[in-house]
């Protein structure tokens, strides 16, 4: 019986506790320090302004800090996810043994089972990313900046609005996609050169859909940080604001527009891997 794409991470992350809480706490360590980055840096300025070196000095350590945490997330991610993968490949290839799939089916799912540790790896500290530098530029601008902050809160409720359809969309693109990347393999023992002119056409095809929506997505967001950034440009000048203080409402600003940004690719990450769960019968209960 196949397992879904929840009861497999699930299963993943109950087995590998310990290492994905040691690896996700430095996540959100960074994001802690990203999410207060703009306010910090606001403050600096103005402390440069009026001369106040050893108060703008602990934006310093505070980038230093940022760093170090960096450096060691990236060393222990490296360590805790080919692990897991190395674990999950075996199970992934005896439980589809053991249900008599031909090798080529079993060569394919074993490399789509890597999306489930690339969900940890990339994927899930991506999502965990944008969902703070979203909501917690949208609080932060609300305190800083109410009108500015309302008008990003009002952008999220419209996107929300049209996310359904959109992944419905997604989910069958990759539906079709992955049924050409399971027959793969095959198509390359046959060697028949019609056939697999055929494959390769369809996958270029179905690639590009997608891509041409995340593209129109990307546009779609741009247009909304361009209207955001208008509205905050024209406020401040009227408030005539202190250079901090609009260097903190504009990096809060680009801070909300990139993790929106990320919102199309993480939605079609999470299409693939629903289609991949299905799939695949890893057996690691």
């Amino acid at each position: 019986m196949q397992n879904s794409a929840f009861k497999t991470l699930k299963l993943i992350a109950k087995q590998n506790f310990k290492k994905l809480f040691l690896a996700f706490s430095l996540v959100l360590a960074e994001n802690g320090l990203f999410l207060i980055y703009p306010l910090l840096a606001g403050i600096a300025i103005n402390a440069i302004i009026e001369g106040k070196v050893l108060l703008a000095l602990t934006y310093s350590l505070m980038v230093f800090i940022g760093w170090g945490i960096g450096a060691a997330r990236r060393r222990i991610d490296t360590q805790v996810f080919t692990k897991i993968y190395a674990d999950l490949a075996v199970k992934v290839i005896m439980s589809e043994k053991k249900d008599s799939k031909n090798d080529s089916v079993i060569i394919a799912r074993a490399n789509l089972s890597r999306e489930f540790v690339d969900f940890f790896e990339q994927h899930f500290p991506m999502l965990f990313t944008s969902a703070v530098s979203i909501f917690g530029s949208v609080v932060m601008l609300f305190f800083i900046e109410f009108y500015v902050g309302l008008a990003t809160f009002i952008i999220i409720v419209i996107f929300a609005l049209l996310l359904p359809r959109y992944i419905s969309k997604n989910d069958k693109l990759y539906l079709r996609l992955n049924n050409q990347i399971e027959k793969e393999v095959s198509r390359i023992k046959e060697a028949r050169e019609n056939k697999l002119k055929r494959h390769y056409k369809l996958l270029s095809l179905l690639r590009v859909r997608i891509s041409n929506r995340e593209a129109m997505s990307f546009l779609i967001i741009g247009i909304s940080a361009a209207v955001l950034f208008s509205l905050a440009i024209i406020t401040l000048a009227n408030d005539k604001a202190t250079a901090g203080h609009i260097y903190s409402v504009i990096t809060y600003l680009w801070t909300f527009a990139i993790s929106l940004d990320d919102a199309p690719n993480l939605i079609e990450q999470f299409s693939k891997l629903k289609d991949i769960g299905r799939r695949i019968n890893a057996n690691i209960a």
